[in-house]
């Protein structure tokens, strides 16, 4: 990333997390406003109350999280289990085609045996005084017998085929039920969760609305410069692959977008709608959701990620983010916040993820 680049990004760290430093470890954060004087002010009481409001709101909105993590889990499950029904579906509709034609073809042969006066092949033989109409049917019968042979194995095969599609078809729908009532109890959970915290803070006035996005903004700082503090970023130095760059274009072309759980774009997004689809556009399909990204995708450790990469997120993997370089990451919050860029260390980092994990940098 070239220097005018990384300072762009650095201002816009500043701005967007009120951070005054993101590239000089060591450095402690501005206040984002100015500090009111003391008879401004909130009391110490009422300080304190803010910031178990605060620390409540984080709870509910990871909660909603997690549960919008099992939703969109589901989601993909029920839609690999649809496509797999639409293609049994498939095969039951040609093997029923298939059968009904392996069942008229044996119904020509009984009605050929009916005009025969209803004697097998081998009586006419038998009763034949030519002797090279013996010959000639003798061979005649054994590739009746073969062929014969041939369609009832076909047939018993082809009724097989349609018994294992049926309990298959049967076993997907089960799936896609159970699916559909995941889906249905996660959904249930983030709507709660979601609910809770837009009362608790519905309950604020102004300036205590005010002064609890003070406190958010408070704790990332604090978090960032205790990470900036232990040196980290001057071992970061990593450069972003090609499909890395593409990525970090898309993930920062989406700031400003709202939040939404569930959504992958283009108006709207979650966390991990917002970094698979950010991948996906630079040719790169990872799993959906953020807690499948931290099973399948490569660990990277942390002072070699390089731009393009996934920071997962908290000990249950519930949030993910993707770098974008100078300590920086992009990222979709939470519900009423929208795509921003922030400090990479401004929440506890479980690990980082390569999408891309045998290209080379450029």
């Amino acid at each position: 990333m070239g220097t005018g680049k990384r300072g762009l990004i650095a201002t816009a760290v500043a701005v967007v997390c009120a951070l005054t430093v993101l590239a000089a470890p060591g450095t402690a954060f501005a206040n984002p406003t100015p500090s009111p004087t003391p008879s401004a002010g909130p009391t110490p009481a009422a300080a304190k109350d803010l910031e178990a409001v605060r620390k409540k709101l984080d709870k509910l909105y990871r909660a909603a999280g997690r549960a919008t993590d099992e939703y969109n889990a589901a989601e993909e499950k029920a839609d690999k289990q649809s496509a797999e029904v639409v293609e049994l579906a498939k095969k039951i509709v040609k093997g029923q085609e298939k059968l009904r034609k392996l069942k008229d073809r044996a119904g020509a042969a009984a009605a050929a045996q009916y005009r025969g006066g209803g004697l097998p092949p081998e009586a006419h033989l038998v009763l034949s005084d030519d002797p090279r109409d013996f010959l000639d049917g003798a061979g005649r019968v054994r590739e009746g017998h073969r062929a014969t042979k041939g369609l009832l194995g076909e047939l018993t095969r082809t009724q097989e085929d349609l018994e294992q599609y049926a309990k298959d078809a049967s076993a997907q729908w089960k799936k896609l039920e159970a699916g559909r009532k995941a889906k249905a109890a996660a959904q249930k959970k983030i709507e709660k969760q979601i609910a809770q915290a837009e009362k608790l803070e519905s309950e604020l006035q102004q300036e205590e609305q005010e002064r609890l996005a003070e406190l958010e903004k408070e704790a990332a700082n604090k978090a960032q410069t205790a990470w900036l503090d232990s040196g980290i970023l001057q071992e970061i130095n990593g450069k972003a692959s090609e499909q890395g760059k593409k990525a970090v274009k898309y993930a920062t072309a989406q700031i400003g977008k709202p939040y939404q759980w569930g959504a992958e774009g283009p108006k709207t997004y979650d966390c991990s709608g917002l970094t698979s689809q950010a991948w996906l556009s630079a040719g790169r399909g990872i799993p959906r959701t953020s807690q499948e990204q931290w099973k399948q995708l490569r660990h990277i450790d942390v002072q070699d990620m390089r731009p393009g990469d996934l920071i997962i997120y908290f000990g249950d993997a519930s949030h993910v983010a993707m770098y974008i370089g100078d300590g920086a990451i992009v990222h979709a919050p939470r519900p009423g916040r929208t795509v921003t860029i922030a400090g990479a260390g401004s929440m506890p980092i479980l690990g980082v993820v390569r999408p891309d994990a045998d290209a080379a940098a450029d």
